[in-house]
């Protein structure tokens, strides 16, 4: 009889309890736990199922070890706990911390622990991990060297950082690359050396490894490949004080962390007798059974049956369910081995890789894409018949979604479409063109087949439906626009209106309505034609109309009065919120023009508050990592060099680029600059249904770009030639000619009418390109309108444009000027007034566990959560919109909007993760003891 049989037989469909061993309390090991509690299997002594003992050799439960580096930018470390007391009491777990096995006698079927305990078992899971590699160099346990692998490593690490102010990190990849983002944290200077040739040499190859090099160079962060680690040096008292390399060169250092990759925990394994691969890990079948067949092993101590230890805990995931089938399902789960394809962002820079990026040459035709200037490189293999073999994006991975489906397969269309910026017309494929076995969610592995079977079977509607069949788009949220191109290849039609709460209205009809009615409230709008107290999507764009019609309406500022409940996470701190929490600083630089005086200050305060800086693509300076605390005291400093708003967070005019034009270049035929600025500064601050841009070339060279822009001007030798609709990203498109040899009156008064004619007919986060190819006729229906004055509205359009720039002021302006806009930015202080309708306020809570995010409704009903996103990890709830779902209240996350009950704390999109639930008392919150307030961030992919 094999195990599996034995573990199913007497188990959850038996009579009998039985043990359960889990040697490790990781997040694989916790992950197995949930399998089978989601089986029903798991139980206390004397019922009938599995009753769980696990051995942990930390003394804290389980907790997220993908998100550790936010605990160096101020994450509580209870935030990343994956258990609760709760949990284990349901399901009757024993859970022994800080008693670690330290003997498996497969024989008589019983572990011994460190404290001598002798436990029996009926079946054992080894999922004691990996420990880093630590080499074998003079002084590598001199004080000041340190690991990077849990959470006492990071306590130990922010203490001893306090007093360092140089360190180093060996190890170029994937968790070297974060430690070094963790020291420059901590204020160090940091540097990074790696044995191989490149940075990251098992993700990407040296196009995509030079891409990333200058990213983290230009952060300050000095990067030595090709080299080894040879000594640490160490001063009198044998601390340490630098490191030698191969090639004889000391780097200064008075902190070291080795982070040279892992090696499977297979120590207890070995010494039972159980076999192990030739490089280590526990071997195990496709059952992740070992040679002992009550045993198993999965995560990373394991080598599973295609040779391979995997270090990324989706794998471990995927082995965690196959056990939990062996011990309480059908015993059909195998697991053969796992999709590596990663997604991240590492200290700034997008990486992805996909398939097999390193493909043979002679097997492989590369298709590739690199702009030095942007820091971005792409990369794509295609096998002899066209077959995408795999693929290698840095800088730039928005196409990553689109790629990964087909590797292994034809692309729908060519490779250039995917990697190459303004191609002029070549879209990418929908998603009619994916097999129904592509995954178009890898966080949860779910396949277009399984979205569409959730519209035909389970009646889904809408992408809120989806998620909570398939559990798509609750991740990371970047598949949610395949996600909808499989609904609408699907037949399913979009519901006319925005939301629930105005299920007649498009926003071009809110916005009619709006201004012919006077309407200055969203509660007067919701009274006259809604319903409800509002959401996330009708929030936000009635905020975005109020704001365009301002001048019309007699309102002064988006966040006066009730607008502030309103706005988006952005436009309400006025910044771009960033995967972490904090945001970015990005001041406005018309036409890129910019005085030494303001680069200086812009300097001194990104190293005052510590702020990486970056030149963007629309030549501006973004400052980022800012607390939003800091924001005021930065902008204060910003405003005093001349700067102001670049409106980088909002629903509106984002940048006009320029090329130097007629005043430097000898091909010039106008003066690019300054026409590029005075288009930047009369159109500031206009709000429109989605973002825009401008650029402005001064020749037909195009060096700025501008038919890839929603604006984009040419100089020619008749005048100007204006261009509109252009798009850059996924899907690029050229602008289309509206008019050509223009004066400079002419040009304002043409982009003046485009613009308003935008703002009434545009839809909700519609872009001009998808805007024009929406309206019937195109772009002749433009001209007929803008310049023939088919409509006879041109002139009302201009008055309406000169009204804008007459009322415009520097948001931030008016936010430093008044102590209450100011005070949205601090801590709750427990005083209910403070308190906002429909706004959220951040306190911490009174035993120093974290944070929790504090709301009041309209009818003065107050509550209290957790502030901790549980898919991001990122502290931020409190700064996302409040609103209802039918008679649910919700909060809904900035991060990738997923919605939760204020009331119970389940998100509504994932219904199976839970957020803290708090009682709110005159003291601040204290936890609501509930076995529901608990964080399921396991389920998002490494």
């Amino acid at each position: 009889m094999t195990h599996a049989d034995r573990g199913r037989s007497p188990g959850a469909h038996g009579p009998e309890t039985q043990t359960l061993v889990v040697i490790g309390h990781g997040m694989v090991g916790h992950r197995l736990l949930e399998a089978l509690a989601e089986r029903g299997a798991l139980t206390g002594p004397g019922s009938p199922g599995w009753h769980a003992v696990v051995l942990a050799e930390e003394d804290i439960p389980a907790y997220d070890r993908v998100h550790l580096s936010s605990l160096f930018t101020g994450t509580a470390p209870t935030e990343l706990s994956l258990s609760t007391p709760e949990f284990l009491a349901e399901h009757g777990v024993e859970l022994h911390l800080g008693d670690p096995a330290e003997h498996i006698d497969p024989t008589g079927r019983t572990v011994t622990t460190a404290s001598g305990t002798t436990i029996s078992y009926d079946a054992l899971v080894l999922a004691t991990g990996s420990y880093p590699f630590v080499p074998p160099i003079p002084g590598a346990d001199a004080a000041g060297c340190f690991t990077y692998r849990t959470q006492y490593d990071v306590n130990s690490l922010t203490a001893y950082a306090d007093q360092a102010r140089d360190g180093v990190v060996i190890g170029g990849g994937l968790l070297g690359l974060e430690a070094a983002g963790a020291l420059r944290t901590l204020g160090l200077r940091t540097h990074v050396v790696e044995f191989a040739p490149r940075l990251m040499p098992q993700q990407v190859d040296d196009g995509g490894a030079a891409a990333l090099r200058a990213t983290i160079e230009s952060m300050g962060v000095a990067v030595h490949t090709g080299v080894g680690a040879t000594e640490v040096v160490r001063d009198d008292d044998g601390i340490t004080s630098g490191l030698r390399l191969s090639d004889g060169k000391v780097i200064d250092a008075e902190v070291v962390v080795f982070s040279a990759g892992v090696r499977p925990r297979d120590r207890l394994a070995r010494e039972c007798g159980l076999a192990v691969g030739d490089r280590g890990g526990v071997a195990v079948d496709a059952h992740c059974r070992t040679s002992d067949p009550y045993i198993y092993a999965v995560g990373e101590c394991a080598q599973t049956v295609d040779g391979r230890v995997y270090g990324l805990v989706a794998p471990g995931y995927q082995m965690a369910e196959t056990v939990a089938d062996a011990l309480a399902g059908e015993g059909v789960e195998v697991f053969t081995g796992a999709d590596t394809s990663t997604k991240l962002k590492l200290m700034g820079a997008d990486v992805a890789s996909f398939g097999n990026p390193f493909a043979a040459e002679e097997d492989a035709v590369a298709v590739v894409f690199s702009d030095e200037r942007e820091g971005v490189y792409k990369k794509l293999l295609l096998g002899p018949d066209g077959q995408l073999i795999g693929g290698i994006l840095v800088g730039d991975a928005a196409a990553y979604g689109s790629l990964k489906p087909h590797a292994g397969r034809q692309l729908p269309g060519p490779a250039e479409a995917f990697i190459v910026p303004n191609t002029g017309g070549a879209e990418l494929p929908g998603a009619d063109a994916l097999p129904d076995d592509a995954v178009v969610c890898s966080c949860h592995n779910v396949t277009k087949g399984q979205v569409q079977a959730a519209v035909t079977e389970e009646g889904v509607t809408d992408i809120g439906g989806v998620k909570r069949c398939t559990k798509a788009g609750t991740g990371c949220g970047g598949c949610l626009g395949t996600l909808q191109a499989v609904l609408d290849a699907a037949g399913v039609e979009k519901a006319r209106g925005l939301c629930e709460h105005f299920p007649e209205l498009t926003r071009s009809e809110i916005y009619a309505l709006v201004r012919t009615e006077k309407i200055r409230s969203f509660s007067e709008l919701r009274d006259r034609h809604g319903n409800g107290e509002g959401c996330v999507v009708c929030k936000p764009v009635v905020a975005n109309v109020l704001g365009t019609l301002g001048p019309d309406l007699g309102l002064e500022h988006i966040l006066d009065g009730e607008q502030a409940a309103l706005q988006d996470t952005n436009d309400l701190f006025l910044a771009n919120i960033q995967k972490d929490g904090t945001y970015s600083v990005v001041p406005r630089v018309a036409g890129g023009e910019i005085t030494p005086e303001q680069l200086v200050a812009l300097g001194e305060v990104a190293a005052a508050y510590g702020l990486y800086t970056k030149i963007t693509g629309a030549q501006r300076i973004g400052l980022f990592g800012a607390r939003k605390d800091q924001l005021p005291d930065i902008w204060r400093r910003l405003a005093g060099h001349g700067f102001e708003s670049g409106q980088a967070y909002g629903k509106s005019l984002r940048a006009v680029k320029s090329c130097v034009g007629a005043r430097f270049c000898r091909f010039g035929q106008g003066d690019s600059i300054q026409l590029a600025v005075d288009l930047e500064l009369r159109y500031r601050g206009l709000r429109t249904p989605h973002k825009f841009k401008g650029g402005v070339s001064g020749c037909l060279r195009e060096c700025a770009e501008a038919r890839g822009k929603d604006i984009g001007v040419i100089a020619t030798a008749g005048g100007w030639n204006l261009y509109v609709g252009g798009n850059g990203g996924t899907n690029p498109r050229h602008a289309d000619l509206l008019a050509q040899d223009l004066d400079s009156a002419q040009l304002f008064a043409l982009v003046d009418r485009f613009l308003m004619y935008y703002l009434r007919t545009g839809e909700r986060l519609e872009r001009t390109a998808a805007w024009i190819e929406r309206i019937a006729g195109g772009v002749e229906h433009l001209k007929e309108v803008l310049v023939e004055d088919s409509l006879g509205i041109c002139a009302e359009l201009e008055e309406q444009m000169e009204r804008h720039v007459a009322a415009y002021r520097d948001e931030w302006e008016a936010v430093l000027a008044d102590p209450a806009k100011l005070d949205r930015f601090g801590e709750f202080t427990g005083e209910e007034e403070d308190l906002e309708p429909g706004r959220g306020r951040v306190t911490f809570l009174p035993d120093g566990t974290g944070q929790a995010a504090v709301f009041r409704d309209a009818s003065g009903e107050v509550y209290a959560v957790g502030n901790r996103d549980p898919f991001s990890g990122a502290d931020v709830l409190a700064d996302g919109i409040m609103g209802t779902v039918g008679d649910r209240p919700v909060i809904t996350s900035p991060m990738h909007k997923q919605a939760f009950d204020l009331r119970t704390g389940q998100c509504l999109d994932d219904p199976e993760v839970f957020i803290p639930v708090h009682e709110l008392t005159l003291d601040g919150p204290r936890t609501h003891q509930s076995h529901r307030a608990t964080h399921q961030t396991h389920r998002k992919q490494s």
